[in-house]
């Protein structure tokens, strides 16, 4: 039987598990799906020698970045982002081969596109972490110009939320939460951004999907923004890990 599996801490709420699992039952595929917390990331190497029937791995916080020193090889989009989600596992006579891919750009592209219009021309990406990258880099691929906002001045291109005034909002259209403000159970949190300058112009996507409705979407909302919350990217980028395993 084929083993498949997600590493990361904490893995409490994993979508993953419960997605895969179902897959593989609904469609009589023989594998299994189980979760792998681990408190450092050099165990991976153990759970891939420990593991033989081991043929594929998801990777989540804190490890997307951390794990590419653990791999052979690493598909244009993962090089691009600085950070894997996906690992596809190969045995060969000669060893192990691990080949690390980004599947998050794959769904967040296929998930904001439908939504966009043609004023949709500049980005903000509220945080800078690994997720945060694959959204940079996926609102590039669609002609959208993406600039960071952090809590700190990281660069010329990072902007601080104290930074982020009427000229900044009625430029930047699409406004993507890649922090975990606002997550359950702390729900009544969300980005420091001015809401009373959205319009109906804007997009507010958050890559959050516990609550279905975030704080950052509601606020959005009332102020007339389109909303989306991750969920549908989170299952656009398991098809693309499936595929990515099994091609």
């Amino acid at each position: 039987m084929d083993l498949y599996g997600l590493i990361g801490m904490p893995l409490k709420h994993s979508f993953s598990m419960s997605y895969f699992n179902e897959k593989f039952k609904s469609e009589n595929i023989d594998a299994e799906y189980r979760n792998f917390e681990i408190p450092k990331i050099k165990d991976v190497k153990k759970i891939i020698k420990e593991n033989p029937d081991l043929r594929g791995l998801n990777v989540t916080i804190p490890y997307k970045e951390q794990v590419i020193q653990y791999l052979d090889n690493l598909s244009e989009n993962a090089k691009l982002i600085g950070a894997v989600n996906v690992i596809k596992i190969e045995r060969k006579k000669l060893g192990v081969r691990l080949t690390g891919f980004n599947s998050d750009i794959i769904g967040f592209k296929q998930s904001l596109e439908p939504m966009l219009k043609p004023h949709h021309k500049r980005a903000l990406v509220l945080g800078t972490g690994g997720a945060a990258k694959a959204v940079f880099h996926g609102l590039k691929q669609l002609d959208i110009i993406p600039t960071y906002v952090s809590r700190e001045k990281r660069s010329k291109t990072t902007l601080t939320y104290a930074e982020i005034d009427s000229d900044v909002m009625e430029t930047n259209t699409v406004i993507v939460n890649c922090t975990p403000v606002g997550m359950f159970p702390k729900v009544d949190e969300c980005p420091d951004i001015p809401y009373n300058l959205l319009t109906d112009s804007h997009i507010l996507y958050d890559l959050l999907y516990n609550p279905d409705e975030t704080l950052f979407m509601k606020r959005g909302k009332e102020q007339g923004a389109t909303v989306k919350n991750g969920l549908e990217m989170l299952l656009l980028q398991a098809f693309a890990a499936w595929k990515f395993w099994n091609n």
